[in-house]
């Protein structure tokens, strides 16, 4: 759960100001150490052939305890990261950047491995890691602790007798308990002993507290916590904030927002031991989907989401054909269309500015050179121009005088690209709220047991390009296969290359279509529909030998034909147009999401273009890195009741 934290007090925010960059430092620092390690551990060839690749590792100390230990000797080195910083938090985040180096060298399943590991930037760095609190210790909190209880935050901040929460825009912090409490226990002489009241005898209002460097005299950091406010948020506080015994670790997390002072606020992130919040209606969705005995395939492309479904027994008197297309509607394309143009004009307002602020490195644009040419010819004063208009002036290697990193950035520079990254932020946080609402409309009516195709969907950007981050395909089957799994079902990938699902038809033959082709037209069965809706129905009837190998899929023909002849006229309904329109979209909407394009692209749900459209790629290897199989001949088996679950199985 996100607690934003009521920093008002400006002593409060500069010791956060210094308690993050302390932090970088040592993360920074410590990233050094283990890229150099990495460098020379790869360089060692010969000594890890030799003597083992384990120990080159223990020679160079590529291991999390070593790593530990440069973070100590750095919070030791620099006397002044004691007065900020923890022991507890330098070998946290000493664990986080072995958790990054530890990805690149050991490969996964699949045999891939993360990148070089990289030292990011001032602004990029805005959680600190807080340890996790001990269960089995009474007390202990290393790093960043909760305090206080739900019941006592609302006693405080309740002020009439409906129980309205009304916190004060300034809240106070609470103060630590005074006085002796009793520890349970009989002293020698009978007396009950007796304690000093702390943190943990604390039952007020919330409060996140840190107690500060080995070094600190300025004693503990006390942020008081500001519950969010709304409909349905109580019943997540609640969750979340009820038990105390349920909290487990949280971090302190600064987020960029241009309004405020100092330009971040900042949050507590609260971890708790079970399961996460959700909302009554949305596991009452979930519990319906569970129940509808369905199995449905998913066709994703650049413009839209295709989702065919059938009931499991392939019975008409249990359901009929459902289909689904979701698109972009006229209001969103002009939301996405407005955002895009701000987005273009911060964009210009930041190269101005930083041309203006650092006019000595730029050259001047031709137009301004033909008019200070013209003004020399006709005898008239050079003229100042303070916001050159050409390319950056470089060496003779092409190679800029001044790297970017140098320039002088003015004090409306930094507030435009502090606006900039806040409306970054809230858009990515809209697309994932759009991908988990459409999710969950998909599984209500189709079920969460659903077929969708492997495909990667970064080679799409060289087609289409920065568009596809207005429909999010990758998204929105990610966000499908989250909500498949919270509903006990499943959604499984199958191999574009075994099954080819838009080259052929439901009765089994071979239809090839190149990716201008946008409809479907079998001349064998005569079946017309939409090439995607055609695709995600024959993704019903995928067949795995092993369904945590998408290379081992394969198309039953039979029961596809089978299900053709059995439906008949509701099938061809359903695959010629969505017979579960979302409430925001119109009835028969085809249109894309992406704009008339130049070169050689053409619309993904257009009927045919002139101009062809190159065919999407052969994979050159499989997930495992090996080469990828040919295409298998289409399998078909006896028709049997695959009953109320998805069998993967033959």
């Amino acid at each position: 759960m996100v607690l934003p934290l009521a920093v008002t007090d400006p002593a409060d925010r500069d010791r956060l100001e210094k308690l993050f960059g302390a932090m970088w430092s040592v993360k920074r620092a410590v990233q050094r150490d283990a890229r150099a390690k990495v460098d020379a551990y790869w360089a060692a060839r010969r000594e890890r052939d030799r003597d083992g690749a384990k120990a080159v590792r223990q020679r160079l100390g590529l291991s999390r305890e070593a790593l530990e230990r440069c973070a100590y000797r750095h919070l030791e080195n620099a006397g002044h990261l004691k007065h900020h910083v923890s022991k507890a938090l330098a070998m946290h985040m000493a664990d986080e950047v072995w958790n990054g180096v530890q990805r690149h060298l050991f490969a996964d399943t699949s045999g891939k491995r993360s990148g070089r590991p990289k030292v990011r930037r001032w602004h990029d760095f805005t959680r600190i890691p807080g340890r996790a609190r001990s269960h089995t210790t009474a007390n202990k909190w290393e790093t960043f602790r909760l305090v206080g209880t739900l019941h006592g935050h609302t006693m405080d901040y309740c002020a009439d007798a409906q129980r309205t929460l009304t916190q004060p825009l300034r809240m106070p912090k609470p103060t630590v308990p005074t006085g002796t409490v009793p520890t349970g226990k009989v002293a020698a002489s009978g007396k009950p002993g007796m304690r000093k009241a702390t943190w943990w005898d604390h039952t007020g209002p919330l409060a996140v507290v840190f107690t500060g460097g080995p070094d600190s005299s300025r004693g503990d950091l006390v942020l008081p916590v500001r519950l969010p406010q709304g409909a349905g948020q109580w019943a997540r506080a609640e969750h979340f904030l009820g038990d105390p015994g349920r909290w487990h670790k949280v971090d302190l997390v600064r987020r960029r927002k241009s309004s405020a002072p100092g330009g971040w606020v900042y949050e507590a992130h609260l971890t708790v031991l079970g399961p996460g919040y959700a909302s009554p209606a949305v596991r009452r969705m979930r519990q319906q989907a569970a129940q509808l005995n369905r199995i449905g395939g998913v066709d994703g492309n650049v413009s839209n989401l295709s989702v065919v479904s059938f009931p499991a027994s392939l019975d008409p008197a249990e359901g009929r054909a459902k289909s689904s297309e979701i698109t972009l509607t006229r209001e969103e394309k002009a939301r996405l269309e407005r955002e895009a143009r701000k987005r273009r004009g911060r964009a210009r307002a930041l190269e101005r500015s930083r041309r203006a602020t650092n006019a000595a490195q730029y050259r001047l644009s031709k137009k301004q050179q033909h008019r200070a040419e013209r003004r020399a010819a006709g005898g008239l004063p050079e003229k100042k121009v303070t916001v050159p208009g050409g390319a950056r002036t470089t060496r003779d290697d092409g190679v800029p005088r001044r790297a970017f990193r140098r320039d002088r950035l003015s004090a409306d520079y930094r507030r435009m690209r502090a606006r900039q990254a806040e409306t970054t932020v809230g858009a990515a946080e809209h697309r994932r709220h759009r991908a988990r609402a459409v999710a969950r409309e998909i599984i209500t009516a189709h079920g969460p047991n659903l077929v969708a195709e492997d495909c990667d969907i970064r080679t799409w950007y060289k087609l289409w390009g920065k568009r596809l981050s207005q429909t999010t395909p990758s998204m929105l089957i990610n966000a499908l296969d989250k909500e498949c799994r919270a509903a006990g079902g499943r959604l499984v990938r199958a191999s574009t290359w075994t099954t080819a699902l838009s080259q052929y038809c439901l009765c089994g033959e071979r239809v090839t279509k190149t990716l201008r082709d946008r409809e479907h037209r079998c001349t064998s069965c005569g079946l017309v529909g939409k090439r995607d809706l055609v695709s995600a129905a024959l993704a019903v009837f995928v067949r795995f030998k092993d369904t945590g190998a998408p290379e081992t899929a394969y198309l039953d023909a039979v029961l596809s034909r089978h299900a053709q002849i059995i439906f008949a006229t509701g099938l061809e309904e359903a695959l010629r147009e969505s017979t579960t329109p979302r409430q925001n979209t119109p009835r028969g909407t085809g249109h894309v999401a992406v704009p008339c394009q130049r070169a050689t692209s053409a619309h993904r749900t257009a009927g045919k273009r002139r101009r062809a459209t190159p065919d999407e790629p052969r994979p050159v290897r499989d997930r495992t890195g090996k080469p990828a199989p040919a295409p298998r001949a289409i399998h078909s088996s006896p028709l049997v009741n695959r009953g109320s679950s998805l069998n993967m199985q033959t």
